[in-house]
């Protein structure tokens, strides 16, 4: 083929149609299963993290919007009998070191913290990484399961609160700890409706 601008921009132009249709191909194959395996994960997040319950918190769910926000969070309640005995909330930071963080944590009846999990996350690896398991621990003052969001002041001790940042990765715990509260208000929303 001679080398003129018109078979060129052909060239181009075919080479771009296939490549489109090569990615909707793809797309369209692994977009069910990628959101099969998103909502297993939210099952599965949902169900370490809060109280036994007896209904399906995910058909359930709810949207509320915590007093001084503008997104809505999801709360997942978990009834056991028809009594309210706590809930997961997906609750989520912008303020992480590398961008966004969500999370999914549970609450009881009283409103303690009963668990989370880490949803997604693009902080560094070896740092703020180790939010999965570094607000779980019983070093220092870094475990935050039982603690009660009414009660304890959950920000970082260096902002004057009453827990320790993850090393190297303060941005992160902050990023944490106002997902977290975030949550808590969300849930206490909850409460106030039942």
């Amino acid at each position: 083929m001679k080398s003129t601008l018109v078979n060129m921009v052909l060239s181009l132009g075919v080479i771009t149609v296939v490549a489109g249709a090569l990615l909707a191909g793809v797309y369209s194959l692994t977009e069910k299963p990628i959101k099969d395996a998103e909502l297993d994960k939210q099952i599965s997040a949902i169900s370490a993290v809060t109280p036994e319950f007896d209904n399906d918190p995910v058909a359930d769910a709810l949207e509320i919007t915590p007093d001084g926000e503008s997104a809505p969070l999801k709360v997942f309640p978990a009834r056991k009998g028809g009594e309210l005995v706590g809930a997961a909330v997906e609750s989520y930071s912008s303020a992480g070191f590398s961008g966004d963080i969500k999370l999914i944590y549970g609450f009881d009846a009283d409103g303690n913290i009963t668990g989370y999990e880490v949803m997604s996350h693009a902080e560094t690896p070896g740092l703020g990484a180790k939010m999965d398991e570094w607000f779980r621990s019983p070093e220092g003052h870094r475990n935050v399961i039982g603690l009660n969001p009414a009660s304890a002041n959950l920000t970082v001790s260096k902002d004057g609160g009453d827990i320790d940042a993850i090393t190297a990765a303060t941005i992160t715990s902050r990023a944490f700890l106002d997902a977290l509260n975030r949550a808590s208000k969300a849930y206490n929303q909850l409460k106030a409706t039942k």
